[in-house]
């Protein structure tokens, strides 16, 4: 994977969704931020570049989910590390989640963030 590819971060909450890019960022990651599982399906589906990772919280409010953004996520990267953010439990997770994927309960601190897409990313062997 090259090194100029981006994570996809789908967050409907202001506040998450700007303090974790910008973490993310910090991080050295490349970050394209949606708040919306229907824009994150337009995106994947649009003419960009292949994502690195997705990371999505799972209740995105009115239209897709980020269960649906992770599926169909995988249907055209069948290797993206996908993280899942939630404050609900993670019941769901098992059955409805991908592989290679983590759940994070709502909250988290940006290390876990951090640590959690850069053990996905080594797990099968990406770079962002």
């Amino acid at each position: 994977m090259s090194d100029d590819q981006s994570v996809l971060f789908v967050e409907d909450e202001d506040l998450i969704r700007e303090l974790n890019a910008i973490e993310l960022e910090d991080a050295g990651y490349g970050v394209v931020v949606v708040e919306s599982g229907d824009d994150a399906l337009e995106v994947l589906d649009g003419d960009a570049d292949p994502f690195c990772a997705l990371i999505t919280d799972v209740n995105l409010g009115e239209g897709a989910d980020g269960w649906a953004v992770g599926k169909r996520a995988r249907e055209l990267d069948d290797d993206i590390p996908v993280i899942y953010m939630s404050g609900a439990s993670a019941h769901e997770w098992n059955s409805k989640g991908v592989p290679n994927s983590v759940f994070l309960s709502k909250p988290f601190t940006s290390t876990q963030l951090i640590a959690a897409i850069g053990r996905l990313l080594k797990k099968v062997g990406r770079r962002c």
